[in-house]
């Protein structure tokens, strides 16, 4: 039997596939009630630490940041989410490694695996790494008939990167603080590609946490700034005569008043309400401004545009989550989870259920662009009678979405017609025939009639035209048997 490997070489022990190796526990390093806030009152220095303290490799505090991000900021959890949903919405497809019948079979497998719902719910987990660099989904084996996988997603902070290169995943423990290796077979680890260099550098949080802090800025000061010019200033007028306890109950109306909306005073004291200055009622477009310019920032650092997430009229239709995502962006991202996907759960249901491969199924998220169907009818309608081209009717459906159509299907489209031409009868099907056949390459069968009309037209001339010239001559149908001369030549 072939000693079972995976993708780094590493030996398969089967008898470990079914115990969960990270799962949560009440206490201890993979708690499953973490506890601390990062993002509550972070400023400058703050952030530097802990992008620092991640790059070296303690991420900790970034990923528990980058969660609260998606939670407390909703522009930034709204493009996030959109960019995931524009891959969950690509359909999956399985591809055989070729047309022999063992890998049809073996093709046939991989799609009875993901079309398990809890296949497209472990895709939507292993997208959290968008955000935060890179997912992790415990693969929890059961064997029956079959080996069939469970699948369970796993907090990032309870894996750490190795020192020596920084990008292999390890797993934290209570035995090994500094992580173990991740056996094989058993986790889907996905790493976006989105930058060059360690994979803790590369999730879009780390690119959006400067933004997400000048905002709190912003919003913060904004509050604040409400809070002074938001509410006209109030002013307690009383009479020269006053005492000093009438002052002191006319001070505790005004400060009060803001909250209580009521106050009970004397009948020779007023309370008046005045407008802020005239620079006050204009200060909050500052904030407005830069609330906007920030939540711009990371459109374009998410989607790759600010149209979508804008609402700018007439761009980019809002209504398909995949639109709303740059086509190039979208396409790596579909790229980098299908390799994520076969490197980790394909080859090795594919090993453990029929043995090691030379050539594997491939499980693809290929993103349709949007056909012109108005575009496309008019390029056939000019193209289609030129001839030679050979354009397949199988081909167009596929472009279109249109699938082939059954055997005795009811079909759209006129009925062939009949169209006399003297001796010649011609229906649709053989003129578009004609139309897609090449000169000089006809049916066998067409030479074959050919030849045989050819040889009726010189058998027969001799006895059809006598009778063609007493028909000339004949003045009725009646008189044509008066031309027995020419009839019996």
């Amino acid at each position: 039997m072939v000693q079972l490997v995976d993708h780094r070489g590493e030996p398969i022990k089967t008898q470990g596939l079914g115990d969960e190796l990270a799962a949560p526990s009440l206490t201890g390093i993979r708690s499953a009630w973490p506890s601390g806030s990062v993002a509550s009152g972070i400023r400058p220095h703050t952030l530097a630490h802990i992008m620092d303290a991640a790059a070296s490799g303690d991420a900790h505090e970034y990923l528990t940041l980058a969660e609260e991000m998606e939670e407390r900021d909703p522009h930034y959890g709204s493009v996030l989410g959109t960019r995931k949903r524009a891959i969950i919405g690509v359909e999956p497809t399985v591809e055989a490694a070729t047309d022999e019948k063992r890998d049809q079979r073996l093709a046939d497998e991989v799609r009875a695996l993901i079309r398990d719902p809890a296949y497209h719910e472990a895709v939507d987990d292993l997208l959290d790494g968008i955000g935060k660099g890179y997912s992790v989904v415990e693969l929890i084996w059961s064997r029956g008939q079959k080996w069939l996988p469970s699948y369970q997603w796993r907090d990032p902070r309870w894996f750490i990167y190795d020192q020596d290169t920084g990008r292999e995943l390890l797993l934290i423990d209570e035995l090994h603080p500094m992580g173990r290796r991740l056996p094989g077979y058993k986790f889907i680890v996905h790493q976006p590609r989105l930058k060059t260099g360690l994979p803790i550098r590369s999730g879009l949080a780390r690119l959006v946490a400067a933004s997400y802090m000048c905002k709190s800025y912003t919003v913060s000061d904004w509050m604040a700034y409400l809070e002074v010019f938001g509410m006209p200033i109030r002013i307690g007028r009383y009479e020269a005569t006053a005492s000093a306890d009438d002052r002191k109950i006319l001070e505790r109306a005004v400060a009060n008043i803001g909250s209580d909306a009521a106050a009970v005073l004397p009948e020779s004291m007023r309370i008046e309400f005045e407008q802020a200055a005239t620079g006050g009622n204009t200060g909050h477009d500052v904030f407005v401004k830069m609330a906007e310019w920030l939540d711009r920032q990371v459109s374009k650092a998410v989607l790759g545009q600010t149209a979508s997430a804008e609402g700018t009229p007439g761009k980019l239709g809002g209504d398909d989550a995949q639109s709303d995502v740059r086509a190039d962006i979208l396409r790596a991202d579909c790229r980098q989870l299908e390799n994520t996907i076969n490197r980790d759960l394909i080859k090795p249901f594919v090993d453990l259920n029929f043995g090691v491969q030379a050539q594997y199924p491939r499980v693809t998220y290929r993103v349709q662009e949007p056909e012109d169907i108005a575009a496309m009818a008019d390029a056939l309608a000019k193209l289609v009678p030129l001839g030679g081209l050979g354009i397949e009717a199988s081909v167009v459906r596929d472009r279109l979405g249109f699938p082939d159509p059954a055997k005795d299907a009811e079909l759209l489209g006129a009925a062939p017609s009949i169209t006399d031409t003297g001796a010649n009868h011609q229906c649709a099907h053989c003129t578009a025939t004609a139309i897609n056949s090449s000169e000089g390459d006809a049916d066998e069968l067409d030479e074959l009639e050919r030849e045989a009309m050819d040889e009726w037209q010189e058998q027969l001339g001799e006895i059809i035209e006598p009778i063609l010239e007493a028909a000339a001559d004949a003045d009725s149908y009646e008189s044509l048997p008066a031309q027995p001369s020419r009839l019996k030549a």
